[in-house]
């Protein structure tokens, strides 16, 4: 231990106010025209979680940077233990104690986890210019036993989960021995199991005297592990309090700076079924899944990452093979080939890697939005294709109020929340009966989020049939009419959503119920038609 974190542990079991370990006063940082940040001030205490919370745009970003050391301050003053911080580089603000852990971290996949760690400043034997994989080693395990981890230091990155990496990259933060640990979104892909390992190291790190900053999207998380809570708006600081000052509604309130009413969705009177799926399987993924969803109807699927929940709704939509099944929509049986075949059958898919799969960064909304429909719009002759998709893209530009609604803006310029509404424009414009949604509303803003559930209650009101994978079970609760519970391939339990809590689904996606199914022999993807590269 450092003699700032020793020093830090002395004062807190002493009852000494905790020590500012980082001050911002007044920071501000322009691009051109635009005020990413606007005389922000901010205080990390030694021993505390401090929660950043902003919708995308607000200027979190901006702040991370300008402590990480990526960028410089146009005005104000960034202090580390009373000292300013003079020059930007991450050299420099890692000399001084203060490490960043980002949402997806930048790894070395086929390097084991020892050289990730240590990369670029291996230990060396003294008597010889030659690493000193032994001592490396042992400092690994030694981080690894002092943050409770059980990972091989020798396992290859790419064999491990996203949890597991980003324990890793703190891991590494710690090797540094730093007194200021940013972490960016870190919950963001992992699963409950994983956030609940994740939330317990935190934990340790700020009781050893360190400072936490802590970045997410996810309310519940705040009131779970925070001790202060600061909200941006706009790149201006709305507020700094104590998070047991302060309640869900208020914050939502302070970020989007409106009144947003999160209220459980009141089922509408049950419809013919839309979407009817009975005995669907697929060897060693899931097996035996049946269920049936109702024009108006929203159904949730939920489970533990690995359940299968995502796997059967993406081979509805030919995404990903199965092996046996029946599959009706609107009473007509349809045995998926092609997710051609599928939208022309009333069939849509969203899916939840919006960057990967969903839509192509480099293209303008415009050609985003109408690629699913493109063989519909060139039969119409008679009217220019450009005019007409433009006036589509318009359309759901609008409804969905994306922003630039320019059509001719790059999708890569846009935030996380407003790709998300194109690439949810995109499958609206082929006018589906049923619409499968994976992880709608990941990475992006509270104030995205709400839209995003309001329109999807609107489109169910509209007559659309709905299917929502999530790994946010409040989402779920709040949104859907039905929750299936997915454990290990097969549906494990049904609740109505409006009865349903989050514990109980817990221990229902939880609990070993089946035998494990054959491993298959092999676990292809089907490349999803209309995706980005």
């Amino acid at each position: 231990m450092s003699d700032a974190k020793r020093e830090a542990v002395h004062a807190i079991r002493a009852g000494v106010p905790p020590a500012v370990l980082l001050r911002a006063s007044g920071l501000s940082k322009s691009y051109g025209a635009t005020r990413a940040l606007q005389e922000v001030s901010l205080e990390l205490l030694a021993g505390e979680v401090h929660c950043l919370l902003g919708e995308n745009g607000a200027g979190k970003s901006t702040l991370v940077k300008i402590i990480a050391g990526l960028e410089r301050e146009d005005s104000g003053e960034l202090s580390i233990r009373g000292k300013a911080m003079e020059a930007a580089s991450v050299q420099a603000a890692r000399a001084a104690g203060v490490g960043v852990v980002y949402q997806h971290p930048v790894v070395f996949p086929d390097l084991s986890v020892i050289e990730n760690i240590y990369a670029g400043r291996q230990l060396r034997r003294r008597r010889w210019p030659v690493v000193d994989l032994a001592a490396m080693r042992a400092g690994v395990q030694a981080l690894f036993d002092r943050m409770d981890v059980r990972i091989d230091p020798e396992a290859r990155m790419a064999s491990l989960s996203m949890g597991e990496r980003q324990l890793v990259e703190i891991a590494k933060a710690l090797s540094e021995d730093i007194q200021i640990l940013v972490l960016d979104e870190p919950t963001a892909a992992l699963p409950d199991k994983e956030v609940g390992s994740l939330f317990s190291i935190v934990r340790r790190l700020a009781e050893g005297g360190a400072a936490i900053l802590f970045i997410s999207h996810r309310l519940d998380e705040v009131f779970e592990i925070g001790d202060r809570v600061t909200v941006l708006r706009d790149g201006r600081e709305v507020a700094t309090d104590a998070v047991a000052a302060v309640t869900k509604d208020k914050l939502i309130e302070m970020m989007v700076g409106r009144h947003v009413d999160e209220t459980v969705r009141q089922r509408l009177p049950i419809r013919k079924p839309a979407l009817e799926v009975r005995g669907w399987s697929r060897r060693g993924v899931f097996a035996d899944v049946t269920f049936s969803v109702s024009h108006g109807e929203i159904l949730g699927f939920a489970g533990l990452v690995g359940s299968s929940g995502s796997d059967v709704a993406r081979s509805l939509f030919a995404v990903e093979p199965r092996d046996a099944g029946e599959l009706r929509i609107d009473g007509v049986v349809v045995k998926p080939r092609s997710q051609h075949q599928m939208m022309a059958c009333g069939l849509a898919f969203v899916p939840g890697n919006r960057q990967g799969e969903g839509l192509f960064s480099e293209w303008c909304l415009t050609r985003n939005i109408t690629l699913p429909v493109l063989g519909r719009i060139s039969a119409w002759a008679s009217i220019p294709r450009r005019q007409i998709e433009e006036e589509v893209a318009r359309r759901y530009i609008s409804r969905l109020d994306v922003r630039p609604g320019t059509p001719s803006e790059l999708v890569r310029n846009l935030s996380g929340g407003n790709q998300q509404k194109v690439l949810l424009s995109k499958w609206m414009a082929s006018n589906p009966k049923v619409l499968i949604l994976e992880d709608p509303t990941a990475g992006i803003d509270i104030g995205a989020k709400m839209q995003v559930h309001q329109l999807v209650d609107a489109l169910a009101r509209e007559g659309l049939a709905l299917v929502v994978v999530s790994s946010d079970l409040s989402e779920l609760i709040s949104t859907a009419d039905r929750i299936l519970v997915f454990s290990e391939g097969r549906i494990a339990a049904e609740f109505e959503a409006s009865e349903a809590s989050r514990e109980a689904v817990m221990r229902a996606a939880s609990e070993t119920q089946f035998a494990p199914a054959p491993a298959p022999t092999t676990r292809s993807r089907i490349p999803l038609d209309g995706a980005g590269a």
